[in-house]
């Protein structure tokens, strides 16, 4: 779905530049199609982003509805 295919393309887009200068895990509680709980890590290691808890504590947490989660991404 659209929620998926977001998180896809931010995996892909990510650099050890955008890392170093951002230094923070942020955690979606989505609700509706494609919702949960989501990640973005710009924190540790290469970082990544995915389905489920972040693999370690987030340092934002932002609850919103799975379209307007596509929406601000796109």
């Amino acid at each position: 779905g659209p929620v998926a295919e977001t998180f896809r393309v931010l995996q892909g887009a990510m650099t050890e530049e955008n890392v170093r200068s951002t230094q923070g895990v942020f955690q979606f509680e989505l609700s509706g199609d494609g919702g949960g709980t989501w990640y973005i890590d710009l924190k540790n290691k290469g970082g990544s982003a995915g389905f489920g808890k972040p693999p370690g504590t987030a340092d934002v947490v932002m609850s919103m509805s799975s379209a307007d989660f596509v929406k601000m991404f796109t």
